[in-house]
């Protein structure tokens, strides 16, 4: 049923399913809830339950930009461009840049919308020499490919990832509630010289976005016997 939905289509109740499938009211709820769980239903208190929309997934051992993210996936990538000028670093971003403390840096900060759903909110900031990227159209277009354009090949990124909540300001731009859960991922992206060329800070939409983590155990012999 689920897959032959679309999000937002209104499930029937427990009740109903139980009906349906000949099982018991308690199994049709544990159904339910293990599905809101994965993330395949969302339930609205006292209106019903409803099916979700797919999170994008994104594997982490991949560097992509978002548009090429969003396009891979079957969606139309565009950008609400909230801030793009030069101001002077924060100690945090001109320690990620290798800047000396206090240089003026360029700044790009954006909503990043899948189709009509806002994803993400992305403050980047880049070395001032990049500032001939604040020319592109970065409403439609992807700051990875202004900075090939000028020839700095993003080639790969560190980072890490944690949870944060959602403040008035985010929730406004993504459209959730205050305290909704949100991916804060923080990332220093390298050209081909290994040279840093953007850091960015990019709180995405915990049910909307997911990160695909691939592991294997490294061999016994790169960190000793036992």
């Amino acid at each position: 049923m689920i897959a032959e939905g679309v999000p937002g289509d209104l499930l029937p109740s427990d009740h109903e399913l139980a009906e349906r499938f000949g099982v018991s009211r308690m199994t049709a709820r544990q159904a339910t809830q293990r599905l809101t769980m994965e993330g395949a239903l969302y339930r609205v208190t006292g209106v019903g339950t409803f099916v979700a929309r797919p999170p994008i997934r994104r594997p982490v051992s991949v560097l992509t930009s978002f548009s090429e993210e969003m396009r891979s996936r079957g969606f139309e990538p565009h950008s609400r461009l909230l801030v793009a000028k030069v101001r002077k670093a924060a100690t945090e971003e001109a320690l990620a840049l290798r800047l000396p403390p206090g240089v003026r840096v360029v700044n790009v900060r954006r909503v990043r919308l899948a189709d009509e759903t806002p994803i993400a909110v992305q403050n980047g900031v880049l070395p001032l020499a990049c500032a001939p990227i604040l020319e592109e159209n970065l409403e439609s277009g992807s700051l990875h490919e202004a900075l090939r354009n000028i020839g700095r090949l993003p080639t790969y990124a560190r980072g890490g990832l944690s949870a944060v909540a959602a403040d008035v300001e985010h929730a406004a731009l993504l459209g959730v509630r205050r305290e909704h859960p949100l991916l804060l991922e923080r990332l220093t992206v390298y050209d081909e010289h290994e040279e840093p060329v953007e850091y960015t800070e990019t709180r995405y939409v915990g049910d909307r976005y997911e990160f695909d983590i691939k592991l294997g155990r490294m061999p016994e012999s790169a960190h000793g016997s036992a």
